[in-house]
């Protein structure tokens, strides 16, 4: 494992009980940060990060979706840790696979507001605190679905189409100052996400891919680390693929 710098940083990982979230998590405390793990699940969240952490991570029961609990988290968080220097929105759900006229209107909200809604709720409640603290490294999970739209996902495709948007729009806002917002486009990674989806739409997936594999956790991980390190200074509003050579673009 190639070492990055993130010693003194302090990190907020939302959904970093599992999955993405947990390689994020793992990789940012074996580079030297300090972590918050933002999750729904509390008991999971404390679990993860006594398995992962110790005395550097800690948990917070957080639901994105809930202005008033994302600023308590931030309260909590910059109480622990004194900064945010990190905010990682990982956060996000599948949502059930079916065509667009098939899909609920409740199940098209469920997924945008968890998948887009929630990062704009946390960018919106920790880039003050970065701002006045004058650095900062923001990293959205999107998906390589934002890019290509996959059939029967049309909500969780528009939900991170919409987050790369956010990610270009809040990049340039930020540009005057040493915060950096980037997005990465990952393929599928074998991770509890799956159990939402069809055996169908998971061959699908995979079909796609030139690499003939999903992503491991650990290689996003990787990628998500230097783009929270302050090597990356100079690329923000930017897209990161990890797709297998999915993307085309």
């Amino acid at each position: 494992m190639n070492t990055i710098d993130l010693n003194h940083r302090c990190a907020v990982v939302t959904g970093g009980a599992q999955g993405f979230g947990r390689a994020i998590a793992e990789r940012f405390v074996a580079s030297g940060a300090r972590v918050a793990i933002w999750d729904h699940d509390i008991a999971f969240a404390e679990k993860t990060a006594k398995e992962i952490g110790g005395d550097v991570v800690t948990a917070y029961q957080v639901d994105v979706t809930d202005p008033t609990a994302v600023d308590h988290a931030r309260d909590a968080t910059l109480a622990a840790f004194g900064k945010i220097d990190i905010l990682v929105n990982n956060a996000g759900i599948a949502g059930v696979n079916k065509t667009v006229w098939d899909t609920d209107y409740e199940e098209w909200r469920k997924v945008l507001r968890i998948n887009l809604d929630g990062p704009f709720i946390c960018c919106k409640s920790i880039v003050p605190a970065m701002i006045a603290h004058k650095y900062g490294r923001i990293v959205n999970i999107a998906s390589i679905a934002g890019k290509e739209g996959n059939p029967n996902a049309a909500h969780y495709s528009a939900s991170k189409a919409g987050l790369i948007a956010l990610t270009k729009s809040l990049g340039k806002e930020l540009a005057s100052y040493d915060i950096t917002v980037n997005a990465v486009t990952p393929a599928a990674a074998r991770t509890a996400i799956f159990d939402q989806m069809t055996q169908q739409h998971i061959d699908f997936m995979l079909s796609k891919i030139p690499k003939g594999r999903f992503v491991l956790v650990e290689e996003l991980a990787a990628m998500v680390a230097w783009l929270a390190s302050e090597d990356c200074s100079f690329s923000t509003g930017a897209v990161f693929d990890i797709s297998g050579g999915r993307a085309t673009y």
